[in-house]
């Protein structure tokens, strides 16, 4: 069954194009500034759409991404050009979000995807074949299955690689006459794709997986590194956490449960202390966890515990909704971690005031 026979309102998670076209369309109808060749929004519209604002006509556009300003504007310009965009960063701090709305508004669909593993095959960056009809009919135009690369440089929009350094190295070096030349040669039928204008890609990758494949000197300079930040303060990513748990609530269909702004604060706090090794006040240092404890984490905890409070307690968001989640997501070394997270109990949680409750719902689980 299609989307379109599905409707977007009965689909788990619909493409960014999907969810915000009502907003992409009323930038496009606005927008009156030069566009690069190819893009269905003017630069400027699309920075507008990433981080938000109100049109002349009053519409009002949702952030989909807080963080500063100058980065998305980088990042965008890097997309008028011919160098590709990489965007890295740690688990968490949005890469592959970021990467899907830069499309969705860009060329208005975020679906050319390549997602990197070590498996990944260099067909899934150049072409592949339909091996029933190539040895029917030898190598043909019709047998040629083309990657989202390739398409996106038939249609002239971007392509997305998902986790670049996690694919081999001599697969990644497939990309180099692409982003170099603009060109696909396809030898079995002596050919080559050409890229209409407006292509481009934009790629992601891990900063834990440096030493992993990393990437040629060659690649590396045909892309422009965008390093995306964590939150830089408590509030913003509380503000961050808060929007997207009550988005996928919606989207989820849970039952209402507010997001109660104090354990929306504690389970931020909490992930931010460990993070950085210290807790928020700076007056005591603390071991870290092997996890990462990213933002996108903090908004899995407290999905789980919207879930957890409508399904099986009164409604209402408590800490024993969230100890639960929050365990899971802090020890994953359950012989290292477990100690830091005793020591972070004892040491901090049971000494402040106020969370008296979280301490008790923590250790209950624990034990």
């Amino acid at each position: 069954m299609t989307t379109t026979e599905t409707g977007t309102g009965e689909l788990l998670r619909p493409h960014a194009e999907q969810t915000f076209a009502e907003e992409l369309r009323a930038l496009a109808a606005a927008d009156d500034r030069p566009r690069p060749p190819s893009w269905r929004l003017s630069p400027w519209a699309v920075v507008t759409y990433l981080l938000g604002g109100i049109l002349p006509d009053g519409t009002a556009v949702t952030p989909k991404y807080v963080g500063p300003r100058r980065l998305v504007e980088v990042a965008v310009a890097t997309l008028a050009t011919d160098r590709a965009l990489l965007l890295l960063g740690v688990p968490g701090t949005a890469k592959t979000w970021v990467s899907e709305h830069l499309s969705a508004a860009v060329c208005g669909s975020s679906t050319l995807l390549v997602q990197g593993t070590s498996g990944t095959a260099e067909e899934a960056i150049r072409y592949g074949w339909n091996y029933a009809r190539l040895l029917a009919e030898g190598p043909s135009t019709g047998a040629l299955v083309p990657s989202p690369v390739m398409t996106a440089m038939h249609r002239g929009s971007l392509a997305r690689i998902e986790e670049l350094t996690r694919i081999p190295s001599d697969v990644q070096d497939a990309l180099i006459t692409v982003l170099s030349e603009k060109t696909l040669p396809v030898p079995e039928l002596g050919t080559e794709v050409q890229a209409a204008k407006g292509f481009n890609v934009i790629a992601t990758a891990n900063d834990r997986d440096r030493g992993v494949n990393e990437l040629s000197s060659a690649l590396r300079r045909r892309f422009n590194t965008v390093v995306l930040p964590l939150p830089a303060t408590e509030d913003e990513e509380v503000a961050i956490v808060t929007r997207r748990v009550e988005q996928l609530g919606a989207a989820l269909e849970l039952p209402a449960v507010p997001a109660a702004a104090d354990e929306v604060r504690r389970v931020v706090r909490v992930f931010r202390e460990l993070r950085s090794g210290i807790t928020a006040d700076g007056r005591t240092k603390l071991k870290s966890p092997s996890a990462t404890l990213s933002t996108a984490e903090a908004i899995s905890v407290l999905t789980s515990g919207l879930a957890l409070s409508a399904h099986f307690g009164d409604g209402v968001l408590r800490a024993a909704d969230v100890a639960g989640a929050v365990l899971g997501a802090v020890i994953k070394d359950p012989v290292a971690d477990a100690v830091v997270w005793t020591e972070y109990l004892e040491a901090v949680v049971r000494e402040r005031e106020g969370w008296s409750d979280f301490y008790r719902a923590c250790r209950e689980v624990h034990e």
